[in-house]
């Protein structure tokens, strides 16, 4: 039997890090740590992830804003920023149109509108939130709940996301017709 430890130890970490910092100019370090936040944080803290001065993350987070990848938090004192889901979404929709033709994203959604209509009349509502998942049952009936509302959530939102696909490929990329 081997020891297996699911953490990597500190030097790998560390070594990860120092290759990360030595092969990524201070650009890519702030995009890349900017993908990873998920609520407003501050730049300084973006900074030390980034490993940079706390000015060139705020310069690069500033730039990552216009280009719609960030988002700058208005009202946080210093300036705090986050990821766009928005944008990351519009991406994913933007390369599922290249990689699919228009009737395979039109059969891709009509097997997740089949999927959220049994997850529908299994749990008797149209909204995966309002769903208790500890309601009833034991711990495996409660995990195996969980695990549904969980997939019913991911059918949702892969509904919009290639609702969004065939709109893109439908008008040339575009989310209007010309």
């Amino acid at each position: 039997m081997t020891d297996f430890d699911p953490l990597p130890s500190d030097e790998a970490i560390d070594e990860v890090r120092r290759r990360w910092s030595d092969d990524t100019d201070t650009f890519d370090r702030v995009y890349d740590t900017v993908l990873g936040i998920t609520e407003p944080t501050a730049y300084a803290e973006i900074a030390e992830i980034a490993t940079c001065s706390p000015n060139a993350a705020k310069k690069h987070l500033d730039r990552l804003v216009v280009m719609g990848i960030a988002r700058a938090d208005p009202s946080g004192r210093p300036a705090r920023y986050e990821r766009n889901d928005g944008y990351l979404e519009w991406q994913e929709a933007s390369r599922i149109a290249r990689d699919l033709t228009i009737e395979e994203i039109i059969e891709r959604v009509a097997g997740l509108e089949r999927r959220r209509s049994m997850y529908e009349d299994r749990f008797g509502t149209a909204d995966p939130d309002s769903v208790s998942v500890f309601e009833r049952g034991d711990h495996d009936a409660i995990h195996e709940r969980m695990e549904a509302v969980s997939e019913w959530q991911s059918v949702v939102r892969d509904v919009r996301l290639y609702e969004l696909a065939r709109q893109l490929a439908q008008n040339d990329g575009h989310l209007i017709p010309a």
